[in-house]
This record gives C-alpha cells, structure tokens and sequence, in this order.
C-alpha cells in the first residue's frame, strides 16, 4: 500500500436529482446550476445515463466520441474548476454503443470506462456493448476506480487490485431494489478497505419506474459520512487520507487477500 498521509483531503459533491427522460439538451442545461452549487469540490459526480435516463434507445440516442456531451463536460469542468464525472451513451469508434462514463479534467482531458455488467433484466446486454477493462484515475493523489450501477453486484470486478482508494459507482438503481442498493455498497467498502461514493437518480423515468435516491459516502468500515435519502440536490462530503492510511495500518487485511486473475 502507498503512504497515503501526505496526501490532500479530497472534497467530493454528489448531485442526486431528476432527469428529462430522453433529452440531453435539457439534462445538460439544468445540470449547469446544479453544478455551480457544487462549486468548491474537487470531484463533481452525476448520475448514470445523465444526459437520457437508463434508456435502451441507444440506436437514436448515442453520441459519438468527442461529440455534444464531452464538449460540454470540457467546458464545465474549466468553468468550476473540479473533474466532473457520470456516464452517457456513446457510439464508440468501432460502431459500438456504450454505457460510458467520462471522467472530464479541467485541463480538457478526458477518460473513459465503459460498463462491464450489463443488467440484462432491462435488456440492456441487447443494445449495448460491455466494457473489457477496468479503469483507475488519479486525482490529487487519490487512486480512483469508476464503476457503473449493475457492477456493483458483482463483487470480483470490483474487488481491489489497484490500491484503490475510493471506489466510485454512479447508478440508475430502481427503488425496487433498494435494499441489495444499501447493503451492497457497505460490504465494498469493507472488502476493499476503502471509501465508496454511490450516486443515483430521483424521481420517475419515461417507462414511470421510480427512483429512491439513496446517494451516500462510506467510510472504510462501511460507515456513513454522508446519506442523501431521497432528496433532490447537492450533497458534499471530505474524504481524508489520513484516516484511511490509519485504518489500513491498524487492520491491514490485504495482506491475506487472495490473489487472482480476471478472465473476461
């Protein structure tokens, strides 16, 4: 494990909300002030699918790459001054239509990590392409690992190999389910001794499926910092580096994780 002592406090602002069924225009435009209330945070983190709702017209609703939605995450990124992050549908490169999230810098870089489990009780493995690798981003010396709502069920890929700090999941998790939603998100974070932020929608989508919200922060032991319930809004918390290295060198259980290997 890294010397994670001489790391920053990193400010994190999770908006839990609404989103326009199908419409990115508007999505984008009420996003805006959302984010200039998220002012401050060094990583802004949006729903699943922020720019359409969890929606299987993926056919008429994709973006290419480097097209409306990265342009716009580019520039909001600038404009407050954090990384920005949640995930749209994209047609990649080779044709494929993706569940991506995008991982937006001020500086105008962008990263990617496509959804690896698709929930096949929507048919979402019908009109989508899942991801093949996982991805891990550095913020100020963080090590962050994105994931995407159904991965979450799935303890190997997210198991950490990565000296993962915080574990990161960005959903569109049905109220129906809110249950496996509360309890998963606890046991990563205990299995992978580190913070896990989880963002989820509001509201009802176009198919009328409701929303419970349920956005939340947890600590190492798989505690609350931070719980949303089912408010709309701009949730901030701070994730301290020095607590986490604490813990890890008080109970360093990895020492006796198994070891493995990922075979897609």
């Amino acid at each position: 494990m890294r010397d994670l002592n001489n790391l920053p406090d990193l400010e994190l602002a999770l908006i839990q909300t609404t989103l326009v069924w199908q419409d990115a225009d508007a999505n984008r435009a009420r996003f805006v002030g959302l984010l200039d209330e998220a002012r401050g945070a060094d990583l802004i983190v949006l729903p699943e699918m922020f720019t359409t709702a969890f929606s299987m017209n993926s056919a008429e609703l994709a973006e290419p790459e480097e097209g409306p939605t990265y342009s716009w995450l580019r520039e909001q990124a600038a404009r407050v001054e954090a990384v920005i992050t949640g995930s749209v549908i994209i047609e990649a490169a080779d044709g494929s239509h993706r569940n991506r999230l995008l991982w937006a810098r001020p500086d105008g870089e962008i990263s990617h990590y496509d959804k690896r489990h698709l929930f096949r009780m929507a048919g979402e493995h019908k009109h989508y392409t899942a991801g093949e690798q996982q991805a891990l981003f550095e913020l100020q010396g963080w090590h962050v690992r994105p994931l995407i709502c159904y991965d979450l069920r799935f303890p190997v890929w997210s198991r950490d190999p990565h000296d993962t700090d915080l574990l990161l999941y960005t959903a569109n998790w049905p109220a129906a389910r809110r249950n496996a939603w509360n309890r998963l998100l606890p046991a990563r974070a205990i299995e992978n001794l580190c913070y896990v932020a989880a963002v989820n929608r509001v509201g009802e989508d176009g198919k009328g499926y409701p929303y419970s919200g349920d956005s939340q922060v947890l600590d190492y032991l798989g505690d609350p910092l931070l719980e949303a319930g089912a408010a709309d809004g701009v949730f901030r918390t701070t994730l301290r580096a020095r607590d986490l290295a604490a813990f890890r060198n008080k109970f360093p259980a990895y020492h006796d994780g198994d070891s493995f290997e990922l075979r897609l």
